[in-house]
């Protein structure tokens, strides 16, 4: 996906491309490594920063801990792979809202139909 249609990746190269890595998420080549503060990622996720720490320990973001103060920071691929995952389930939840508004008459052909399009 394009970074004109996600504005919110300003902060974030793009295009992005990296190898799959056993299945599991993007695995960048190290000299395309970009790692971002909690903060950056907060910014383009639009939410708190402790949600971002919160999102690195549940797994959904890759990050680690760097020098004596133990700052986080957060590989720029992860976020992308998370800000696609969460384009991908809206369209599905979506896709599935759809399906539960249709009606049968208007699935097999027959009997009124209550929403029209």
């Amino acid at each position: 996906m394009g970074c004109r249609a996600y504005p919110q990746r300003a902060l974030l190269r793009c295009p992005v491309r990296t190898r799959r890595h056993n299945g599991d998420m993007p695995h960048p080549h190290a000299a395309d490594a970009r790692l971002l503060t909690p903060s950056q990622v907060a910014e383009v996720l639009a939410i708190e920063v402790d949600d971002v720490v919160a999102l690195v320990l549940a797994g959904q973001l890759r990050g680690m801990r760097v020098g004596e103060s133990g700052q986080w920071r957060i590989d720029e691929t992860s976020v992308e792979a998370y800000l696609d995952d969460q384009v991908e389930q809206t369209r599905r939840m979506a896709l599935w809202h759809q399906s539960q508004t249709a009606s049968f008459p208007e699935l097999w052909g027959t009997g009124a139909i209550r929403n029209p399009d």
